[in-house]
This record gives structure tokens, sequence and C-alpha cells, in this order.
């Protein structure tokens, strides 16, 4: 397969530029979709109903489109080259044409159902990037794509932060649940790319920004480095999930996991290590605490939070939880 076309820069990158049928463009290329099961890949899952759309607006006969932007990786097996003649002229060729060498950097919902058609579209492809390099690219030209999971271009972050626990404390921690595998939360954190298995119980967006409100109340990180702050919000979520193992077990039937949920019971979490003085903060100290109101709270969707959300509703959660927490101490003294 032989692509005609001008090698240059766009910044400080080389580029080809050229133009070819639709249909050969899709056959040279693949979208690198993350897999949320083992970390590969960086891109969003993709959305037949977008890519559709496009299908029908491109056919029409005043219709157009920026160029598709792939990228041409690095590669020891000699999938593509370029041949360059005089200046800037040159060939981007692939000599094996079932081979997908491209990949998809900003193009995969405007190419996905074009597979079939073989009208010209013009194209822009980096010649040499690594996968790295790729995703940066990709971040910055869809950090502000409308509809784009958060929850996925924070994942990239995690990956190219040098000194995630410094820069991004709320996303080393967010992480840590996610992929320690003695948390409750090991393979049940949304992230936006393709999963199979066990459904995701919450995302990561929503995760880091209710560890953000934690790490703001209880001003932790000048006392305990980022890595012991995180093992106890793992144990403290460990212990939620056990006292309430029944509602944990069915996400979708209780507001436990969802916002509301997560912003309030970290607020509370907060309360719990202001309050510990000396003793030590672990997964009994979590449960001997929560075991006292816990149990009292409806956590079903028509429950004690129904009709709550968004940053009030978060707070008012927080409030009834913090009011039935000081109803169960009064229930313990009487008792004693």
């Amino acid at each position: 397969m032989i692509l005609d076309g001008i090698v240059g820069y766009s910044a400080g990158r080389e580029v080809f530029l050229g133009f070819a049928p639709a249909n050969i463009l899709y056959s040279l290329s693949y979208a690198d979709v993350l897999n949320e099961d083992t970390g590969v890949g960086y891109q969003r899952r993709f959305d037949s109903a977008h890519s559709l759309d496009f299908r029908k607006y491109i056919q029409l006969e005043k219709s157009s489109t920026i160029p598709l932007t792939f990228n041409a990786r690095e590669r020891t097996d000699g999938a593509w080259r370029v041949e360059r003649d005089r200046a800037p002229y040159a060939r981007l060729i692939v000599p094996d044409e079932q081979t997908k060498v491209f990949t998809q950097v900003d193009c995969q919902h405007r190419l996905g159902h074009l597979n079939d058609l073989s009208l010209v579209l013009p194209f822009m492809c980096f010649l040499g990037l690594t996968d790295r390099e790729e995703m940066e690219i990709f971040n910055i030209i869809n950090g502000k794509v409308q509809g784009l999971s958060r929850s996925l271009l924070d994942f990239h972050d995690s990956r190219m932060v040098a000194d995630l626990a410094k820069e991004r404390p709320e996303l080393f921690i967010a992480i840590h649940l996610k992929d320690n595998t003695q948390s409750p939360w090991f393979h049940q954190v949304s992230l936006g790319g393709n999963t199979s298995g066990m459904k995701r119980r919450a995302s990561l967006r929503t995760l880091q920004t209710a560890v953000k409100r934690f790490l703001t109340q209880t001003d932790i990180l000048k006392r305990y480095r980022a890595d012991v702050v995180a093992q106890m919000v793992l144990d403290f979520w460990a212990s939620v999930s056990v006292l309430l193992q029944d509602k944990w077990n069915n996400p979708r039937k209780t507001l436990l996991c969802k916002g509301v949920g997560v912003y309030a019971l970290m607020g509370i979490a907060g309360d719990l290590i202001d309050e510990a003085g000396g003793v030590t903060v672990d997964k009994k100290y979590f449960s001997n605490k929560l075991s006292d109101f816990i149990l009292d709270i409806d956590w079903s969707n028509g429950g004690t939070f129904a009709g709550l959300g968004g940053e009030a509703g978060a707070k008012k959660a927080l409030e009834i939880l913090r009011t039935a927490r000081g109803k169960g101490k009064i229930r313990l003294i009487s008792n004693g």
C-alpha cells in the first residue's frame, strides 16, 4: 500500500500529510481502546451511534471534515516506512496491506463505520511517536471534548505524572483503591474504556473527587505520607463493605456507591481520623466506629438519601450521617 503526500512539521513533531479513501485508512488503522481489566490502551470505548451519525453526514453533497489524525508507532518489523522524494514530497508505504499499523489518535468515531466507503479524506500521520507520546497528544486534543470520560483522562494522568503521590495525591489514593487486591474497589472502578466481568460501582473521577474533599477536610498529608493515607482510606472502605455487605453486593439497588454516598462516607472517614488521637487507625478502628450507626441508614435508592444529588445533596447526606452517628453515641451511653 503506497500513500502519496508530503512530510512536514506540526509544531515540534514530524508528520505525513496526505489523502486516501476512507476504506483504505480504515483497513490500515485501529483504535487503541483502554482495556480496564489489563490497563492496556488509552482511548474511550467505541460509540457506534456517534460513528453512524458521522457516516450519514460525510456522504452529504457539501460535507467535509478536518484531517483524520493517526500515528505510525516505531516498529522493528518494517511494517511501515517513509520514502522521501524532493522535499516536501514523500510516500508512506505499508508492505502488507492486511496489517493495521496506524493508531487512530483522533478519528476512531469518524472512521469507525466507513469501512465500505471509498470517498477520499485528508489525513495527518505522526511518524514514530511512542504510545506515551501519543496518549499525551490525545489528551491535549480531547481534554475538553464534551462526553469524553474525565475518568479516562485522569487515568492517563496517573500513567504520565512522574510523582503521582506528590503532584496529585487524590488520584494516587483513588488508583490505590482501584488497583490494590485487598481493596473492595479492586476491579470495581470505571475508567471509560472497555471492560468485562464484574460491573463497575463508581467512576475514577467520583472516587478521586471524594478523596480530594477528604484531604482538604483533614489536612492529613501534613501528618502522614500519601501511601499511608491511601492504606487508611482502603481500610475505611473495607470496613464499610463488610458492615454493609448485602448492600455492597447490590450496588444498583443502593446509593452506597453513588456520588452522594461516596462523598458523604468520605466525610465520615475524615471525622473518624480527626478524632482518632493516638489510637491506631486501621480496619478494626473504623469497623468499631461505623458499627455504632451505619446499619441504621436506609441505603436503598428510595431510602434516607433519596432525591439528593450534586454538591448540595452530598452536604445534606453528610449532615444526615453525622446526625445518625450522634444518636448512635447517645444510645450506646444510655445502654451502658
